[in-house]
This record gives C-alpha cells, structure tokens and sequence, in this order.
C-alpha cells in the first residue's frame, strides 16, 4: 500500500489556507492579514493544537484553540470550494499507480475534514481507497499509518512525505518513506529521494517495493 502526506507531498495549499484563515482572524479580531503563505509552511506537519500554540501564543489558551477551531472549519469549506495547486505530474503518476493495481491511502496530520476537502476539490476520490487525519482519531501520524494499513489488510506499505517528522512517523509504523525533496521541509534518512513527484515509480522499484 502506497500511503501519502498530503501538504508537501500532493499539493501545496498554503495560499488558500493562509487566505481562508485571514478571513476568520479579521472578523474575530479585527486584525488585517495576520497570516502569509510562508507562516503557513512553516507549520505544516504539525497538530493543529500545535499550530494555535505557535500562531496564536499571545492569546489564552482556550481562546487560541477557540479561535484555531474556528479557522479550519472554515479552511475545509474554503479548500472544498476552491481546492489547491497539485505538483506537477501528480495526476499522471496515480494514473500509472492505479493502473497498476497499486492500493493508495493519504495519511495526514490535519484536522477532521481537510482530506475530504482535498480529495473532493481535486477530484481524487478514485486514487485513493482510505484515508485518516489526526482531527478524526486523535492518534499519531504512526498510529495512523498502521490503522490505514490494518483497516486495508495490508502488511506492506511505504509513505511519503516531506519533512524529517513524516519519516520518524514512516519509521515508528514500520514502514519505510520516500523523501518528496520538492515539498516543504527535509528528511536526512529516507530511504530513496524523489525530486519531482514523477519520479516517485523510479524510487518504489530502488527501495524493492514495486519489481516491475
């Protein structure tokens, strides 16, 4: 089974996220464009009550998760709407994968309804049989990985992410991970690189995990 981060690794959404998140700061604060793509980036990866702590820190506790609730309610309806930029190749490479009788999942560490916001603003309902979001269980993102992987019947896996934290998780499933270089961060033990998501068949054959 071929499990995949989403942010980093299948698209890049921060644009629509930092939008989506202003709207809700302005009219709960007052405060105009708080927020840019690259805080966004900066948090991807993480919970989301990791990402009130850190964007919203001057605010007291159960008004920063008050607020970041808020904030990804709307994010999900935003996203559904208007959807995200894909990397290139993306679409071409599940096509191949599909067609290949390959089972793919997308794990993420995002809230409840983000990846049903992608997978219906994008149209991937039909590459991916499964997915789980730590909104919806509350597990780590290696928990994750293995209740997708068990929830499928399925004892092989391989992830792919792109930061050093999706590897960690890759590797506390058991599991291995391909590195997506081009996304948002860095990993230093993958076991393979890819530097476009094209590549991404050239790296399942290198680390044995599709033969032919």
């Amino acid at each position: 089974m071929i499990i995949f981060d989403l942010d980093g690794t299948l698209w890049d959404s921060t644009v629509p996220v930092a939008d989506s998140w202003n709207v809700v700061i302005e009219k709960e604060t007052g405060e105009e464009d708080r927020l840019t793509p690259e805080d966004i980036m900066g948090e991807m990866g993480r919970t989301m009550s990791q990402i009130a702590d850190d964007l919203f820190g001057d605010l007291p506790e159960d008004e920063r998760y008050e607020l970041a609730h808020k904030c990804e309610v709307y994010e999900n309806d935003y996203i559904k709407e208007r959807g995200a930029k894909l990397y290139p190749g993306v679409i071409e490479t599940l096509e191949k994968l599909l067609s290949a009788g390959e089972k793919m999942a997308v794990v993420s560490n995002c809230q409840e309804g983000y990846v049903a916001a992608f997978i219906e603003s994008m149209r991937m309902d039909k590459y991916f049989c499964d997915y789980e979001e730590w909104g919806r269980t509350g597990l780590s993102k290696a928990g994750n990985i293995r209740l997708v992987m068990e929830r499928n019947g399925e004892d092989k896996a391989v992830y792919i992410g792109d930061i050093q934290s999706d590897a960690d998780s890759a590797h506390e499933a058991g599991v291995p991970c391909i590195n997506a270089a081009y996304g948002f961060g860095n990993i230093t033990d993958a076991e393979a690189d890819i530097e476009s998501f094209d590549e991404l068949p050239r790296a399942l054959k290198e680390i044995g995990y599709m033969t032919d």
